[in-house]
């Protein structure tokens, strides 16, 4: 099953897209490997690094890198946003 990645904010604007759709790659069962997984396409895909500050959220859900992926959900990528 796809799975359905959400990009907000400076990400959006660093990989030049808000969205895409993939199947669950072989060998990722986790929020933290599927963001490895991305990271791991180079160029600007570094935004989504280890050591960057990016959230995740899964069905809308904020997430951990440890919470684990089946396919069909909704994976939300983001920076920490603050209001005022």
């Amino acid at each position: 099953m796809d799975l359905k990645i959400l990009y907000f904010a400076s990400l959006r604007e660093a990989l030049g897209r808000g969205e895409e759709s993939l199947p669950l790659p072989e060998g990722v069962t986790t929020v933290g490997q599927l963001r490895a997984y991305l990271h791991a396409r180079g160029d600007a895909w570094q935004a989504l690094g280890e050591g960057r500050n990016v959230r995740a959220a899964v069905n809308q859900r904020m997430a951990r890198s440890d919470d684990t992926l089946q396919g069909g959900e909704e994976v939300a990528f983001f920076p920490p946003v603050t209001g005022g």
